[in-house]
């Protein structure tokens, strides 16, 4: 008989993964697919929920094909995705615009108006700024400016909802995401009725799916049309699944106190677990059972790093894709081995990674990113360095707001695209004076999402019993002192910058942004 494996569903921010493991959390198959996002206006970010489904049958067909399994196999499912990626459609799942995923940013305007209420609610923002990545801002744009799809929605939902639907034909929402980015609270009663009327959003309560489960909780088996389009077996058991670096945290083994998860792709979160609750300005949580019932999660975090070095990559380094085939590398293996002479500090270039604002500690999605220091020395080596080096000066910024309230730790344990590249790494390690720790299996979240598979599927009954078997360890990056003394002046440079040009920012974005583009294209 051939072995029983778990499917690990990861939909991020520019593909859905889908992964194959055995109950030993090896690594088996991977299929990943891309979609597109849409960015109609500065700030703007929306998919298409129908490619999201498209693409997560394309990918587990690759997965399966490349494992050369059977649909007998796979024992369990379980899936991760963006958050807050909201979804407006009917009760069958029928889209009624596209979605505004997680990095859209345009409800600012409604997130500082959602602040102003002071609502006790507001705890989990630190009792500062609101962000207009959730739930609640995301909906009161929708409300105030497409009142007619607002309305006409029979669910207002997120991307995991979306597709716990799909695959089972059940409306579920997942604990994970209800309380990190929807304000509901279950040691308090659940949902802040008041504070949802208070916003104009006493009605949205209806709109969201009823039933709240926690992660791994088998939610239902698939149905026959979701089998037959995947290729797997009908009543296939479905975990509740949920936002993906949280679920990442499952699969780096950070399930316990005093760990703190680096979870690194598009974006960065730093993630760590508590006993005990923690609201401070810079800060978003505590979030009571979030993750592991019985603890609170707190959390930082940056909207733009590995989509800055993308983004980089993809303007100003077309010119090496032929060096790189040539030499069996990838672009981005060049650009390291370059940047790898660039002494600490870039001989002088400094970036804010602001390119889609700051999430934490600021929350303020008006600012944009900054370069400081070019002169006619610079490289476009060096330019990459310090885009590098920034985004581990915000890293270090949350990790300080960390420590000033109380949670010390010197120990990180990575995940995603960063793992890739041990330059990066190590610039880390040595920004924030902080060992690095590296999994075997890097995709934390569809690792994560597997062991909630096998929660579901009935082969360990907690999520500590499926991370004591199925989560290893394969390296460990110590800091270099001497970069450290240099990036630590750095990283105080970096923090002065914010208070001394946010006005400045804002005020010279205005400008040019009132003059953006055309409306936003509708599905």
């Amino acid at each position: 008989m051939k072995k029983e494996l778990v499917m690990g569903i990861d939909a991020g921010t520019e593909s859905v993964r889908v992964g194959l493991f055995d109950l030993q959390g090896n690594e088996i198959a991977f299929g990943a697919t891309e979609y597109r996002t849409h960015h109609p206006k500065p700030g703007w970010a929306e998919q298409d929920p129908r490619d999201w489904w498209d693409c997560l049958v394309a990918s587990t067909h690759k997965a399966m094909s490349e494992a050369q399994a059977t649909k007998e196999q796979i024992i369990g499912i379980g899936l991760d995705t963006t958050a807050c990626s909201v979804v407006a459609c009917m009760n069958d799942g029928e889209p009624l615009r596209r979605s505004l995923i997680w990095m859209d940013v345009r409800a600012g305007e409604e997130a500082a108006m959602i602040a102003a209420t002071a609502d006790d609610a507001l705890k989990y923002n630190g009792y500062g700024k609101v962000s207009p990545e959730w739930m609640p801002g995301k909906a009161l744009w929708l409300k105030k400016h497409e009142p007619e799809n607002y309305h006409k929605a029979e669910k207002i939902a997120e991307f995991v909802d979306w597709y716990t639907y799909k695959l089972t034909g059940t409306w579920t929402a997942s604990i994970c995401n209800t309380t990190t980015r929807w304000y509901y609270n279950r040691e308090e009663g659940g949902w802040p009725v008041q504070f949802y009327e208070r916003i104009g959003l006493g009605d949205l309560l209806n709109k969201f799916p009823q039933h709240i489960c926690d992660l791994g909780e088998a939610v239902g088996g698939l149905t026959k049309q979701a089998a037959e389009e995947l290729g797997l077996l009908e009543n296939t058991p479905v975990a509740q699944g949920g936002a993906d670096a949280f679920v990442g945290l499952i699969g780096l083994g950070v399930v316990k106190p005093g760990r703190l998860a680096l979870i690194t792709g598009s974006s960065h979160l730093v993630l760590g677990l508590t006993e005990h609750s923690m609201h401070a300005r810079g800060l978003f949580g505590s979030f009571p059972d979030a993750v592991v019932p019985g603890l609170k999660m707190v959390e930082g975090g940056q909207i733009s790093t590995g989509s800055i070095i993308k983004w980089f990559r993809s303007q100003f380094c077309k010119d090496l894709e032929d060096a790189a085939k040539a030499t069996g590398a990838s672009v981005y293996d060049l650009l390291n081995l370059r940047a790898a002479d660039i002494p600490p500090g870039s001989d002088g270039l400094l970036v804010l990674d602001y390119w889609q604002g700051n999430r934490t500690p600021h929350v303020d999605s008006a600012v944009r990113g900054m370069v400081y220091g070019f002169s006619l020395k610079h490289s476009r080596e060096h330019l990459f360095r310090a885009i590098m080096e920034g985004i581990a000066y915000g890293t270090d910024h949350i990790i300080q707001t960390f420590r000033a309230n109380g949670f010390q730790t010197n120990e990180l344990y990575l995940a995603g695209g960063a793992a890739n590249s041990r330059l990066y790494m190590q610039i880390h390690a040595d920004v924030s004076n902080a060992v690095i720790n590296i999994p075997t299996v890097s995709q934390a979240p569809s690792l994560g999402s597997a062991i909630l598979a096998s929660m579901a599927a009935n082969a360990y009954k907690t999520i500590h019993d499926g991370v004591d078997h199925m989560v290893r360890y394969k390296d460990r990056i110590e800091p270099n002192q001497r970069n450290h003394e240099t990036y630590r002046q750095l990283a105080e440079q970096y923090r002065k910058a914010y208070p001394l040009f946010q006005e400045w920012m804002k005020e010279t974005s205005a400008i040019t942004e009132e003059k953006a583009a055309s409306p936003a294209e509708r599905v």
